[in-house]
């Protein structure tokens, strides 16, 4: 069946497709790629060619890999992008996600070169997370509070370390085990560990 045929079904199709915008179908195809790599459809290798799929399925044995390392220790799951996506959504379900967030913050805090942005992120750190009653109040004692509160008049790069170390601690004590045994957590090592088993048994 040809596109030129007036009555073509597919005709329609292409004409429709022609009506949007590039950048929408951009963004669906690129929509489609991130939510295939994260939720590891292989599906989305179908009907590409052989090149796109050699290079996709390096990018799931990489992806593999790295789920079953997030178990080994809290250092590699913070060290993977996609692994602290998937921890923030797992601590988003717990209502607990500002302990990350503020983790991520103060990572993000240490590379500012600038005093004065320094000074000014400093703050809206301090009044974001770790002041009393904060919007999205951190869960630290009052000494680990109160030095920080001081650290903030002279503020440097390590003003939130000791506060930002309790976090981690606690988020590796009692938030990092409770994700590694979440449903969603295993459903993921199931299907790395289903894609290194069937890609030695075609080896």
């Amino acid at each position: 069946m040809s596109c030129w045929m007036p009555e073509c079904p597919a005709l329609s199709m292409c004409r429709g497709l022609a009506a949007l915008p590039i950048t929408c179908l951009e963004r669906a195809k690129d929509l489609k790629t991130r939510l295939g790599i994260l939720l590891h459809k292989p599906e989305l290798g179908h009907g590409i060619g052989t090149s796109s799929k050699l290079q996709l399925g390096s990018r799931w044995r990489d992806s593999s890999r790295e789920v079953l390392e997030w178990r080994e220790s809290f250092d590699q799951l913070l060290k993977s992008k996609s692994g602290v996506t998937a921890f923030h959504t797992f601590l988003k379900m717990e209502f607990s996600e500002e302990n990350l967030d503020f983790w991520l913050a103060c990572e993000d805090f240490k590379k500012t070169r600038s005093k004065t942005k320094l000074a000014s992120k400093a703050n809206r750190i301090f009044e974001e997370f770790v002041q009393n009653e904060a919007p999205r109040e951190v869960n630290i004692d009052h000494e680990t509070r109160e030095i920080t509160r001081k650290n903030l008049s002279g503020a440097t790069s390590a003003c939130f370390n000791e506060a930002q170390a309790k976090t981690r601690t606690l988020m590796e004590k009692d938030s990092y085990p409770r994700f590694l045994k979440s449903a969603s957590y295993q459903d993921m090592t199931k299907q790395a560990t289903s894609r290194g088993t069937s890609k030695r048994s075609h080896t």
